[in-house]
Parts: C-alpha cells; structure tokens; sequence
C-alpha cells in the first residue's frame, strides 16, 4: 500500500492578496470547486493507497482537518511542526512516523498547492513507478515542459522520453532554476523535464537514504517524533528537538546526493500555480485570453486576468494588455503578467510599512469557524461571526471591552456568567465587561451572530480563556 504525505505547511506569498500567511493558497479553491489541499487529498485516494499523512503546523492543523472533512477523508495522522523547517525534516518525520506502523510499505510526498487536471492519469503514473520504488529507487516525478520556465528546477535524462508512454527511466541529475536563455536550450535538447517535487520511495529506503546521506537530521527529528505528544487527534513534534533540526530541502539534503535515482516523466498537465500568471494558464480564458473570476467584467482586452474575490465589489477592466487584477476586500493587486513573481516583493513592501494586508485576511479564520470585520471605528468594532454547528468559542472575559450579540441565522447558547440562554434569530444580548461568557451553536446549521464591541481596546489580544475545547493557550 502507498501512504500519500501530503507537505502543508507553505505561504504562497506569490499569490498575494488572495494567499496570505494567515490562510494560504492551498487552502483556496483556486482553480475549481474544490482548494488545492482538498484536490490534492482526492487525487492520492482509491484502490491501493492508505489514508494521508499530513505534515502542517498549529495554525492550519484545525484547517486541514475540517476541509478533508468536507470530502469525506479522514486522516491517517496530523504531525504539528513547531516551525518550518523545509521539506527534509518533514520527510523524515513522516518516515520515522511509517516505520512504527507500515515498516515496509510506501510513501507518496506531494505539495498540497499544485494542479493536477487529470487525476486518473497522476494515479496510473504513481503505479507505474511503485514496482521501482518497492526495488528500492528513490522515484521522482517529471512534468514533460511545455515552456521554458524559469521558476523551477529540472530533470536531466539520458535522452528524451516518449510523453506518450509511462515508464521510469533513470535520472541523470537534477539542475537548479535556470536563467531564460539556458532554459531555452533544455526545452530545445527534449532530455529535460520540469521538478514537480513528488516523490515516491518506500519508507526503508528513504531512511537509509537519510542515515547515508543526511545523518545529522536523523538523531534530532527521531527525538521530536518519539517524544512528540497528542493534541485532540494530532500529533505535535517536540519543540525542544525540532529546534535543533536544519533548515534543508529533500532535494539537497538526499535526492542530489543519491545514486539510486529514477524518474517518471508525466505529460497529462501539471502547475505548481507557483503565480498569478500560472493560475491565468490554468484558467478558463476567451478568445482573447482574457480569464475572468467573480464579479468581474473585460472590455477589449487581450490576456489579462481579472478576479474579483468580493461578491459586492465588481472588477472592470478596459483596453487592458498582459495585466493581472486581483481584487479583495481589503486590498487590490494591478499587475503586468511578466512581474508575475514579483508579487512577493509587494508582500515585503507591505510588511516594511507594518501594513496588516501582508499577512492577514480580513476572515479570519478559527477552529468553530470564522469571523470578519465589518466596522473599526476608535473604541468600537462590528463584526460578523458564523460558528459552525456543534462548535464552541471558548469561555473568555475581556478586560477592555464589552460586547453585544445579536443572533441572525441559526441558534446560539449563550454563557454570561452563572446565566445559560438560548437566542434565536433577532434575539440579542449584552455581555458586560469583565463578564466571563461563551458562545456555542447547539444547533445543525451555521449560526451567523454580528458582535458590536465597544471598549478602549478592541485587539484579539484582549481574551483569558477559562476553558477552550480546541486546547488553545
């Protein structure tokens, strides 16, 4: 069986404003009905392989969790990482993690946040390269270019292969990103295929590899999975020795050193949506290639993206050329594609200046659901908070602030002090001061409430929580 180990843990700054640190791409259902994550889990799911393994951090892990939910997956296990480490540590955790279940089966390393149109055809490519991987070859997937790409890393074989058939060849060597002029010439030679970053090894193999080739990573990521501890469902790795773990990729710490490399070139579509310019590729475009999303208009205009994220806010574009337009509520994105990649830097730019937009949605995002802001005035807030069904916020109190409820969809059991009540649409209530208070949705469908805080402080900041069902501290 084939254990897929689904990395996610990125920011995706270079899908800014949509992606942000606070959610990111993978999260978004950026091309299609479904996010990234969810179409990333469908496509490793049916006959032969086990449930995923996810690698993430304390601030997705109620995220990943709730969106495999929703597709009806449920999780092998959740590994915390305390911090980011890159892409060996993680892989190494999610070995040492096999070996104590599934010693001699295999695992499928994939980023949560790339597109792959035709799942059927990424499966029949994976069991293709499993008899290798069982014969211990570290097996890695090549995407057969169909431009000269400068934003990844390539594949070198010993002459082209026929896209047409699926097999594994050997792999020569990997190369770094090149610059435009050489990446010309790879495309022209036909010997080289785009690093998607995939992998598939057994999970013996791959621990040798690291012991052989990375041995320094071994003692300290053993320590933080041995002595990793359980949190509601997940596992979070210990701190203490994760802090002593290099910052390294798989590629430089095992896959550039190894000599038991092998590839399979894979030509049924594939984007890393590693930017804006790649999302307009992957996207449904007009005559003129013009891909609009949302409330959006194009009125003679030729290769342009215009996407409006906001139901009330409508996008026009006019007479516009090669430009990408993506629109928020809180911030907009007016781009020339060719600067597609250096939407990050705009990103930097707005964390200088301590601008919020850097990093943060204006939903944000919580374990029970979510809430946004409506109104910020200087001593008060509204804002609109929707708690899923059978969630509950945690009992808390405020020193600075008191609040006001007022229930608009749904039902809500409220918590003030020594008083429990049950408010239903149109019902409100006020929470005073320093009260201690709780809400809950006790019933089946989302409750939608709008809060009206008014106090001298207002920052999220401003909570003691008394009991949380979530564990937060």
């Amino acid at each position: 069986m084939i254990t897929p180990v689904l990395l996610c843990g990125g920011s995706g700054a270079r899908l800014w404003p949509l992606s942000r640190k606070s959610y990111p791409k993978q999260f978004v259902p950026l091309v299609g009905e479904t996010t990234l994550f969810q179409a990333s889990a469908l496509r490793m799911t049916g006959e032969g392989f086990e449930a995923p393994l996810v690698l993430t951090n304390s601030d997705f892990r109620f995220i990943v969790g709730e969106q495999l939910a929703e597709i009806g997956i449920d999780p092998g296990a959740i590994l915390i990482e305390p911090e980011g480490r890159n892409t060996a540590p993680a892989v190494l955790a999610a070995a040492l993690w096999l070996q104590k279940i599934d010693p001699e089966g295999l695992m499928l390393v994939a980023p949560s946040d790339h597109v792959v149109p035709d799942a059927a055809a990424f499966r029949a490519a994976v069991q293709a390269g499993a008899n290798a991987a069982r014969a211990g070859q570290l097996v890695t997937f090549g995407i057969t270019p169909t431009y000269s790409e400068t934003g990844y890393g390539y594949l070198e074989l010993n002459e082209a292969p026929d896209p047409h058939v699926l097999s594994v060849v050997p792999l020569n060597r990997f190369i770094e990103k090149p610059d435009s002029a050489r990446a010309e010439q790879m495309i022209a030679a036909g010997n080289y295929l785009w690093n998607a970053g995939i992998f598939l090894f057994s999970v013996k193999t791959i621990l040798e590899a690291f012991e052989t080739y990375a041995p320094d990573l071994v003692l300290p990521v053993r320590a933080a999975v041995d002595r990793g501890k359980p949190d509601l469902g997940f596992l979070r790795l210990d701190p203490e020795a994760w802090a002593d773990v290099s910052d390294i990729s798989i590629d430089y710490a095992v896959m550039e050193r190894a000599n038991n490399l092998s590839v399979v070139p894979f030509s049924a579509g594939w984007s890393d949506l590693g930017g804006w310019d790649a999302v307009w590729r992957q996207s449904a475009r007009d005559g003129r290639g013009v891909a609009t999303s949302g409330p959006a208009t194009a009125i003679d205009c030729d290769d342009t993206l215009l996407r409006s994220e906001d139901g009330g806010l409508e996008v026009v574009g006019i007479g516009l050329l090669n430009i990408i337009t993506v629109a928020m509520p809180d911030a907009v994105l007016v781009a020339d594609a060719s600067r597609a990649q250096d939407v990050k830097l705009a990103v930097a730019a707005l964390k200088d200046k301590k601008a919020k937009q850097a990093t943060l949605l204006p939903k944000d995002h919580r374990p029970w659901g979510w809430f946004e802001s409506l109104v910020i005035g200087d001593r008060f807030q509204v804002k609109r908070i929707v708690v899923h069904p059978g969630a509950a916020l945690s009992l808390q109190s405020h020193h600075h602030r008191a609040e006001h409820w007022i229930v608009v969809e749904g039902t809500a059991k409220v918590t003030i002090d020594e008083r429990e009540e049950l408010l239903s649409e149109n019902q409100s209530v006020y929470i005073p001061l320093g009260a201690v208070h709780r809400m809950e949705n006790p019933g089946k469908v989302p409750m939608v409430l709008i809060e009206v805080q008014t106090g001298s402080y207002l920052g999220e900041d401003d909570i003691i929580r008394y009991e949380d069902v979530y564990a937060r501290d």
